[in-house]
C-alpha cells in the first residue's frame, strides 16, 4: 500500500534536480556499466543500487537523495509473496532482514452500515517504510554503494556525460522525466478523490475497509498493520465531499483529528498521527518510452498504480530486479534497456488497468451503497478484476458461499447459471452469444452457413443466441454479404433457423439485432479489407450528417425529413418480419457508428434541425424508431438496445450522456441496455483490456436502474460469475470465445461441476458432457533419494 505521492515535499521530489538538458550520452557498447548514478533514494533506487553492486562489486554506484536518511513520508509497505520470492532469489540477505520485521495476516474486514464482513485467505505481509529503508541503507553500505543524503542530484545531462548509466528513480514528480519530456512523452492523469496518509498506534487485526456516510458525502478508510503496534490509515473521499466537509480549510493537525473523529469506531476512539501528511490527488503516470540514451526511468518516475491495490513499492522493486537482470543478460546497454522495458511494460500495463478499475470503484463508491451487505463486500473485493469469484472461493469458500446464497444461487449453482427474466422471456442462464457479423449472406438471405453457425451455438448452452446485425434495407447493408429482413424470402430463411433452435435446442432463445449501416456501408467483406470501399458496385450512403467515416471515403447524404420517415418505416417492416420469423427478442442497434448511433454522437451528428444539437434532440430519431418497432413487436417479447457508451474520442459521447441515453430508452420500454463502446469514429483511442467495457454497463445499471448486458473482452466463466455476483451486470455477451468454442457455456458448466437446469446438454451430446481422458503425461515420481557425495562411475 506504499505510495510515493503522499506529500508535495515527499518522495516525488526525491533527489530531483530542476534542469533543462540536451541529450544524454549514447549507450555504452557493453551492458555492464561501471559508473552508475541513481537519482532518488527510495526503495526502488536503493534496491537497484544493491543489486547492481552485488552483481559487479567493482562498479562505482552513487545514490543521490535530497532527504535525510530517516526522512520518510509514508508509514507501512505491503509486499506480495511474488515480489518477496524475487527478492529472496536475488538477494537472500535483504530477504532475511525483511522477513524478521514482517507483520503477516490473512483477513480483510469490510465495514458498511454497521455490518462487518470478513474474508480470509489473502496472505499479506507488511513492514514499516522506515525499517525497509534502513535495511536497504545497511545493505548498500555493506556492498560499498556511495549513499549521498541531503544532496541534490546534479542535472541529469551532467550525470549522463560522466556515467555509463543514470537510473531516474525520483518519483511521480520526476524532474528527470520532465527534463527529457520530449523523449519520454509522459501522460499524467489526475483523478477525482483526495486522500491523506496517516497512522494509528495500534495494529489492526485485518486489512480494514470502513465506509462512513456523512452529511457531506461518502468517505472511506483503508487501514492495515505494518508493525505489532502500528497501522497505516488512509482516508479518501471525492473532491466535492472533501470541500463540503471543510477539509480544504484545515491544517495537518486539524485534518488528522477530524479523520480520527469520523472513523472513531474503526479506531476504537484512539487518535491518529501524521508525518508531514497532506491531502493530495492521485495521478496516473504513463510514459511512451522508459529510456533515452543512457538514462532510464524506474518506479513511480516511469509509472504509478493506485495505492488501493498496493503496488507502488512492489512495482519499483520488480523494476529493479528486471533492470539488473537485463543488464547482465544483454550484450549492449541499448539492448538491455530495451529488454527491460519490453519485459516490464506488459506487467505494468496490466497492473495499471487493475489499479484504474480499483480507484474508479472507490471514486464511485456511493453508487454501490444500496447493495446487500455481502454483495457490497464481494464487489469491493473483486473491484480490480484481479480477485475473481473462483479465486475468492478458493481463498474463503464460506464467505463466497454466503454471498451466493444471499444472491439467490441454489446449492451447487454458479451465479452464471441462475435464470433471468426479461418481460415474458425467462433466460435459463446469464450467457449471451454476442452479435457477430458473418458477411456470408447472398442478397441478404441467410443460408446454410447461418443455420450451422447459429444452430451450433444454440446447442452450446448459452441462454440467448443473437444474430449478426440484420439490415433493414439493401442500402442499409455494411457489405454485400450482410443479412437482411427487408424481403419475404429473407423472413422465410430466418424462420428456418429459429425453428431449428426451438426444436433442437429447447430452452435456448434466439434474438435478432436490427440495424442500418449509415455512413459505414458499401464496404468490402471484413477479410477482404475492413471498412475499405468496394472496388465497384457501390451504393449511395445516408447518415445524420454528410461526414465520411474515413478520410477519403464515400460522403453520405444528410437524411431529409422525408427520408427519416422512410428509414423509420423500414425498421418497422423489418420488425414485423422478425416477429413472423419467430425471434424471441429484438435488439435495436444504436452503437458502433451505424445509422442510429450516428444520431446519438455529437461527433457524427452536426444537424441544425430538430434532430441535432442537444443530447435530447440527438436522441429524437432513435427514439422514434424504437417506438415504431415496439409498437409492432409482440408485447410479451422483450426489446433491448445496444449503445456505444463512449466514443473513445475527445468531444464524443460521455459516460454521463450514456446514462441519459439508457434512461430515455428504458422510459420508452427497453427491457435492457446492451452496453458496448466505440467504433463510432475512425480516430478512436480505446483503452483495451480484460472486461474493459464493463464499467460502463455497471454505471448504467446502477444510475439508470435498467438491466444491462455487458460485453467486451469477457473471456472466462470466472469473469462471468464475478461480474454477475458483484452486481455489475445482469447478462454477459461473449463473441470470440463462442467462435473458438461453440459449446463454451456447456464446457463452463462441466469445468465447474455443474449439471442443472441452467445448462442442459442436448440428448445426443450427453455422452460428451465430461472431458475426454488423455494419455498419462506425468512422469513416475522418484522412489528413493540418495544423500551423500556423488560417486562417479
Amino acid at each position: 500500500m506504499l505510495s510515493s505521492q503522499g506529500s508535495p515535499a515527499g518522495p516525488g521530489a526525491r533527489g530531483a534536480a530542476r534542469a533543462t538538458t540536451t541529450n544524454p550520452q549514447p549507450p555504452a557498447k557493453t551492458s555492464h556499466p561501471l559508473r552508475v548514478a541513481i537519482i532518488g533514494g527510495g526503495p526502488g533506487g536503493l534496491y537497484t543500487a544493491a543489486l547492481l553492486k552485488r552483481l559487479a562489486p567493482h562498479r562505482r554506484i552513487t545514490v543521490y537523495e535530497r532527504g535525510a536518511p530517516d526522512d520518510t513520508f509514508g508509514f507501512g509497505v505491503v509486499l506480495s509473496d511474488e515480489t518477496l520470492g524475487g527478492i529472496e532469489h536475488a538477494d537472500p540477505f535483504v530477504y532475511e532482514a525483511l522477513k524478521t520485521h514482517f507483520v503477516r495476516w490473512d483477513d480483510i474486514d469490510i465495514v458498511h452500515r454497521g455490518t462487518r464482513h470478513t474474508s480470509g485467505g489473502h496472505r499479506f505481509a507488511a513492514l514499516g517504510r522506515r525499517r525497509l529503508l534502513e535495511i536497504l541503507h545497511e545493505r548498500c553500505r555493506d556492498l560499498g554503494v556511495d549513499l549521498r543524503f541531503r544532496t541534490e542530484a546534479p542535472p541529469p545531462e551532467s550525470l549522463a556525460r560522466t556515467h555509463d548509466l543514470v537510473v531516474a528513480a525520483d518519483g511521480v514528480h520526476s524532474a528527470t522525466r520532465e527534463a527529457y519530456r520530449d523523449a519520454f512523452r509522459p501522460r499524467l492523469t489526475p483523478h477525482r478523490c483526495r486522500y491523506i496518509w496517516l497512522a494509528a498506534d495500534f495494529a489492526f487485526d485485518a486489512f480494514r475497509f470502513e465506509i462512513a456516510e456523512t452529511e457531506h458525502g461518502v468517505m472511506q478508510l483503508h487501514g492495515y498493520p505494518y508493525a505489532p503496534d502500528a497501522s497505516t490509515v488512509i482516508v479518501e473521499m471525492r473532491e466535492e465531499v472533501w470541500r463540503a466537509a471543510g477539509f480544504d480549510e484545515l491544517d495537518e493537525t486539524e485534518s488528522t483529528a477530524r479523520c480520527a473523529k469520523i472513523f472513531a469506531d474503526a479506531l476504537g476512539g484512539r487518535p491518529l498521527r501524521s508525518n508531514k501528511s497532506a491531502w493530495t490527488t492521485f495521478r496516473t503516470v504513463v510514459n511512451e518510452r522508459w529510456s533515452h540514451g543512457n538514462v532510464v526511468l524506474l518506479g513511480d518516475a516511469a509509472h504509478t498504480a493506485h495505492f488501493s491495490i498496493g503496488s507502488g513499492t512492489k512495482l519499483a522493486v520488480e523494476d529493479a530486479l528486471a533492470l539488473a537482470a537485463c543488464l547482465e543478460e544483454q550484450p549492449t546497454l541499448q539492448a538491455a534497456l530495451g529488454a527491460y522495458e519490453e519485459e516490464r511494460r506488459p506487467v505494468v500495463a496490466s497492473t495499471q488497468r487493475a489499479a484504474r478499475a480499483s480507484l474508479e470503484w472507490f471514486e464511485d463508491l456511493a453508487r454501490y451503497l444500496g447493495q446487500p451487505p455481502r454483495q457490497f463486500a464481494f464487489n469491493l473485493l473483486t473491484r480490480s478484476r484481479r480477485v475473481t469469484h473462483e479465486n475468492l472461493r478458493l481463498r474463503d469458500a464460506d464467505f463466497t458461499g454466503a454471498v451466493e446464497r444471499e444472491f439467490g444461487c441454489p446449492p451447487g449453482t454458479p451465479p452464471m447459471f441462475t435464470p433471468f427474466r426479461l418481460r415474458g422471456l425467462t433466460l435459463r442462464n446469464r450467457v449471451v452469444v454476442s452479435p457477430m457479423d458473418m458477411y456470408s449472406a447472398t442478397d441478404g438471405v441467410p443460408g446454410d452457413f447461418h443455420l450451422v453457425h447459429l444452430g451450433a451455438r444454440a446447442l452450446g448452452g448459452a441462454a440467448l443466441v443473437m444474430t449478426e446485425m440484420v439490415c433493414v434495407s439493401a442500402e442499409g447493408r455494411i457489405t454485400p454479404g450482410c443479412a437482411g429482413l427487408y424481403t419475404g424470402r429473407q423472413g422465410e430463411a430466418w424462420r428456418r433457423i429459429t425453428d431449428f433452435v426451438h426444436d433442437s435446442a429447447p430452452g435456448t432463445a434466439i434474438g435478432v439485432q436490427l440495424g442500418h449501416s449509415g455512413r459505414k456501408g458499401s464496404t468490402r467483406l471484413m477479410w477482404e479489407g475492413m471498412d475499405e470501399p468496394l472496388p465497384d458496385g457501390n451504393w449511395p450512403l445516408v447518415a445524420p450528417s454528410a461526414l465520411p467515416y474515413r478520410p477519403g471515403g464515400q460522403v453520405p447524404r444528410e437524411l431529409s425529413r422525408a427520408q427519416l420517415t422512410d428509414v423509420r418505416e423500414q425498421f418497422r417492416s423489418a420488425a414485423v418480419r422478425a416477429a413472423g420469423a419467430g425471434f424471441d427478442l429484438l435488439e435495436l442497434h444504436c452503437a458502433h457508428g451505424y445509422l442510429l448511433s450516428g444520431f446519438l454522437s455529437p461527433l457524427t451528428n452536426r444537424r441544425t434541425d430538430a434532430y441535432g444539437g442537444s443530447p435530447e434532440r440527438r436522441l429524437r430519431f432513435p427514439l422514434e424508431v424504437f417506438d415504431a418497432v415496439r409498437e409492432v413487436w409482440p408485447g410479451e417479447r422483450p426489446m433491448t438496445v445496444r449503445i456505444s457508451a463512449t466514443d473513445w474520442a475527445e468531444g464524443g459521447t460521455s459516460a454521463e450522456e450514456a446514462v441519459e441515453i439508457a434512461r430515455a430508452f428504458a422510459a420508452h420500454g427497453a427491457d435492457a441496455i446492451d452496453v458496448s463502446t466505440g467504433q463510432v469514429v475512425a480516430g478512436e483511442r480505446p483503452e483495451f483490456g480484460r472486461s474493459y467495457q464493463t464499467p460502463y454497463a455497471d454505471r448504467i445499471r446502477h444510475e439508470a436502474g435498467v438491466p444491462v448486458i455487458a460485453v467486451g473482452a469477457i473471456s472466462s466463466w470466472d469473469d462471468v460469475n464475478s461480474l454477475i455476483l458483484a452486481g455489475r451486470t445482469d447478462l454477459c455477451a461473449l463473441a470470440r470465445p463462442h467462435l473458438y468454442d461453440p459449446h463454451w457455456t456447456l464446457h463452463a458448466a462441466a469445468e465447474q461441476g455443474y449439471d442443472g437446469p441452467g445448462a442442459r446438454w442436448p440428448a445426443p451430446y450427453r455422452a460428451g458432457s465430461r472431458p475426454p481422458r488423455t494419455g498419462r503425461t506425468d512422469a513416475p515420481k522418484p522412489r528413493l533419494t540418495l544423500h551423500g557425495p556423488r560417486q562417479d562411475v
